[in-house]
């Protein structure tokens, strides 16, 4: 742990005083405006609309931070040959991947709680305006959705960092990543229309359902970390569906991060 910390603590330090942090930022708090005009004009289902639009917006917020500064902080030290520097001190190329994304984490972290704490300002607000809306809200559940939405984004970031441990360039794990983010917000629908198609009318033959189970295996069903509706509606979640999906979003960050220091050690830099 004690190589492990100082550089946790100077990517986070990078990835705090990256200038596009700040526009994330700025484009947060515009959406969490928007939120109140938004259910101003609609007056309609307005507490669910609200929740729901903040929620996301700290979703969003949060993707384009593990986007555009979180593969940066790896793919920079890569494309100035900054790592030179790095790995000729006394530290492995696994203790580098995971301070890394140690101090991703941390990042991460930070900046969704500082968007849950807007985002719970802007439902706040729009519940004082339309309290009449607001019939069976609570605070707990839009809490959990939040620390679902942050258990989420360290595991794509985990899985950011696995892609530019073999990728040639930023770029190719930007795409990589987006590709898994889509997939694995899907591919467990997918996967119930192509094992049951007789119940919507289609036909689908067997090379695609090998195809879709594989994706469902291979990449992570993200889909589970959403939990919008039950916030929105105040709809119970039971205690074992939360600790499940916690247990499966560490087990598949940690199995991520261990592949990608695996990859990265092997790995050789011109």
């Amino acid at each position: 742990m004690r190589p492990l910390w100082p550089l946790a603590v100077i990517t986070f330090k990078e990835g705090i005083r990256n200038r596009a942090l700040y526009g994330i930022f700025l484009l947060a708090l515009l959406l969490f405006v928007a939120n109140f005009l938004i259910c101003g004009m609609i007056l309609r289902d307005v507490g669910k609309v609200a929740v729901d639009v903040a929620l996301s917006a700290v979703s969003f917020s949060g993707l384009l931070l593990v986007l555009f500064v979180g593969i940066n902080l790896l793919a920079k030290d890569l494309d100035r040959r900054t790592i030179y520097m790095v790995l000729a001190r006394p530290i492995s190329r696994r203790h580098y991947i995971w301070g890394k994304f140690l101090g991703m984490a941390m990042l991460i972290v930070t900046a969704t709680a500082m968007l849950g704490g807007c985002a719970l300002l802007s439902i706040g607000s729009v519940r004082w305006a339309f309290p009449s809306y607001f019939p069976r809200f609570a605070w707990s559940p839009v809490l959990l959705a939040l620390m679902l939405i942050t258990l989420m984004l360290v595991l794509l970031a985990g899985m950011s960092f696995l892609f530019a441990s073999f990728a040639t360039s930023s770029f190719v794990t930007l795409i990589l990543t987006v590709v898994s983010y889509l997939i694995g917000h899907g591919v467990a629908a997918i996967k119930a229309l192509v094992e049951s198609p007789a119940e919507v009318g289609i036909e689908v033959s067997a090379t695609t359902v090998r195809v879709v189970k594989a994706a469902y295996y291979l990449f992570p069903n993200l889909s589970l970390f959403d939990i919008k509706v039950q916030a929105a509606h105040n709809l119970p979640v039971s205690w074992t569906y939360l600790a499940g999906t916690v247990a499966y979003g560490l087990f598949y960050t940690a199995l991520s991060v261990t592949l990608a220091g695996l990859v990265f050690s092997r790995r050789e830099f011109p």
